[in-house]
Parts: structure tokens; sequence; C-alpha cells
């Protein structure tokens, strides 16, 4: 099934869920801020989408440039401060068999559903 790592407040994931739902395609909502993801899964699902955790990271964040820019964070510290501060995962994350995207923009979920 389709899953949508989703933010009600950001315009892009709203358009990411909007594109879901015109495609009369099954999916799941995960609403990341209250069911907040383990670590294991985070990696797996910065793993599906092929990239580097700081690629991961929403780098315009006050949370970022207060405490962490300007830092040599490994992987795995880079990972703890997006569970620990959420809002600094980009969203939405569309994963849909054992592919995923980042829906910025919205478009990019089309090329996996």
């Amino acid at each position: 099934m389709i899953k949508i790592y989703h933010n009600p407040r950001c315009r892009k994931s709203r358009e990411g869920l909007t594109i879901l739902e015109n495609s009369g395609k099954e999916f799941q909502i995960i609403k990341y801020l209250e069911e907040v993801p383990s670590e294991a899964t985070l990696k797996e699902i910065i793993s599906l989408l092929g990239i580097s955790p700081i690629q991961l990271v929403r780098k315009t964040e006050q949370i970022w440039k207060e405490n962490y820019k300007g830092k040599e964070l490994s992987d795995i510290e880079i990972i703890k401060a997006m569970i620990e501060n959420l809002k600094l995962i980009e969203r939405p994350i569309v994963i849909h068999k054992n592919k995923a995207v980042i829906g910025r923009p919205p478009e990019n979920i089309i090329s996996i559903i």
C-alpha cells in the first residue's frame, strides 16, 4: 500500500495528498508529527529514497540554523536530530512498494504511483 508521511500544515504536503486522493489508489496517511518514526523507520525511508540523511533535512528551519548548521554531524546524529525535531524532515514523503520520493515538487509523487 502507498504511504504518505504527511504534515497537514504544509502546503506541499497537502498538494501531495491531493495527488494521491485524485489517483484513486488506496493509501495510508502517516502524520509523522504525531506518529513519531523510530530511528529504524527513518533509516529505512532514507534507504528507499536513495539519499544521505542530510538530504532529508529542511535546512531552512530555524531549529537547524540555530542548533546544527555548520557542525560536523554523523549520519546517526542527523537522524537523531530529525527524530528529536520532526519539523526538520522534508515532506511529504511517499512510499510505494520499494520506492520512495520526496514530494517537492508534489509532481514527484506521480512517478511512483
